[in-house]
């Protein structure tokens, strides 16, 4: 249970965090508290520190607020044009990279940080303007604050030029690539981490008959009260509603795909056992969103890798170096995906009675997805169809162990060339992958059945 708690929580930080108002606004009302705290403090150490005096004579009200004035007029004037760059940057990179990309744009923190700091010292010199008051030799002047001010205008400056840097590295393809792998990777480890009491392999004589004969007789179908995209399956909250009220629950999706609504999620035997109560505690393991995120999604998460070759092996661009490039970052996801442990798709309990059956994703159809998309539109390029053939050698740094997942791949009947290989020989064109990949591998392989690797 807490760790559903803490997916909940993961999940509105992940918002928050995606949102293009929630850092600005807080630096704001921090520039805000700011503000009073050392009109407070000017207010009070006016008559105690001699040095203030002297300031304010050359300060004097009227110049006070021409500074502060001036700061508050260009910096609504810049986080303008911040924002109009901002809005630009975002409607490059729908158009280059696709749409799916505006969301590691929004929650970019550089991009929150400077517009946060120019609306900080908006707000923060508008609320010191109102402090001063009074002329000729009756006034208030806060000068510790009009100096604070000084100091933010001088901060704000080097933001801006740290934004015009940002924005222009931003929206290179190898920074765009370098982030939707490192995210990626990220994913990897927190959906795969080692080890995983939910991934422990079920017995494998027990595989074909896991569940119940009369089970699909003797069921209740739970389903969605909305529509939406799977983001999140709590599978421990799962197995804890099953074990409690002697349950088997049968998972109808996994996270990605799209549920209507009304539409089944999980199925589970016997029907007398699942009462309403019971229904909606299996509900609620499920969380919806109305777009795909990589937080959980590992098979999104290098999709929108694929999505960017894609469009580069389009007509219209025609960028195949950028597609080998991606070659290169699925290599690396890939690789640290490989030495992973999946889950068998059964889960049982302390009795090692099976309570959960789900629909497990395997390395093969992870990796054979990804390089046969872009197969299919780079199937005419020698540079790229080699890379794809030579795709395996990236990932044999990353493997410590004959028994992963990449190894039994690679191992298929069949994916041998006569007189054996090298360990970097056919991955990923084996029986698993058919289509344009397989006709790739064909169009590269000499008659005697040796693969040409580079």
């Amino acid at each position: 249970m807490m760790r559903g708690h803490f997916k909940f929580i993961s999940r509105i930080w992940d918002r928050l965090h995606s949102s293009f108002w929630f850092l600005p606004s807080v630096m704001a009302i921090f520039a805000m508290a700011t503000a009073i705290v050392l009109i407070l403090l000017d207010t009070l150490e006016a008559s105690r520190l001699g040095w203030i005096d002297e300031w304010t004579y050359a300060f004097g009200p009227e110049s006070a607020r021409a500074i502060l004035s001036a700061i508050a007029g260009s910096m609504i004037t810049v986080a303008g044009v911040t924002f109009s760059m901002t809005m630009l940057t975002l409607q490059l990179a729908s158009s280059q990279f696709g749409p799916r990309m505006l969301r590691n744009f929004m929650r970019d923190r550089g991009n929150q940080i400077v517009l946060g700091t120019f609306l900080s010292t908006f707000v923060y010199c508008l609320l010191v303007l109102a402090s001063v008051r009074g002329s000729g030799n009756s006034y208030f002047v806060p000068l510790i604050a009009v100096m604070f001010g000084m100091i933010l205008a001088v901060a704000s400056l080097a933001t801006l030029i740290y934004f015009i840097h940002h924005i222009a590295t931003s929206i290179r393809i190898e920074t765009i690539l370098a982030d939707l792998a490192a995210e990626a990777c990220k994913t990897v480890e927190r959906v795969f981490p080692e080890p995983v009491h939910t991934s422990a392999p079920f017995p494998e004589t027990l595989m074909a008959e896991a569940l119940p004969p009369d089970f699909d007789d003797d069921s209740r179908s739970v389903v969605a009260s909305g529509s939406g995209y799977i983001q999140s399956i709590d599978l421990d909250r799962i197995l804890q509603v099953a074990s409690d009220n002697d349950l088997v629950v049968r998972v109808g999706g996994r996270i990605g795909n799209f549920v209507p609504n009304t539409g089944s999620l999980v199925v589970a035997s016997p029907y007398g056992r699942v009462s309403d109560a019971v229904a909606d505690d299996l509900r609620n393991a499920f969380s919806f969103g109305q777009e795909r995120t990589p937080e959980y999604d590992i098979e999104f998460s290098l999709r929108r890798i694929v999505e960017i070759a894609q469009r580069a092996l389009s007509p219209g661009v025609n960028d195949p170096t950028t597609a080998l490039y991606c070659l290169d970052r699925l290599a690396e996801v890939l690789g640290l995906l490989a030495d992973r442990h999946f889950p068998s798709g059964r889960i049982t309990d302390q009795d090692m009675k099976l309570r959960v059956v789900f629909e497990p994703v395997s390395f093969a159809d992870l990796a054979c997805s990804a390089f046969a998309a872009i197969a299919r539109y780079g199937i005419s390029d020698d540079d790229l169809v080699a890379r794809l053939l030579g795709g395996q050698g990236g990932f044999v740094a990353f493997v410590h162990d004959e028994n992963t997942p990449f190894q039994a791949l690679s191992q298929q009947p069949g994916d041998h060339p006569p007189g054996g290989h090298d360990g970097r020989s056919l991955f990923p064109f084996g029986p698993q992958c058919r289509g344009p990949a397989a006709r790739a591998r064909r169009r590269h392989q000499p008659r005697n059945g040796a693969v040409l690797v580079e």
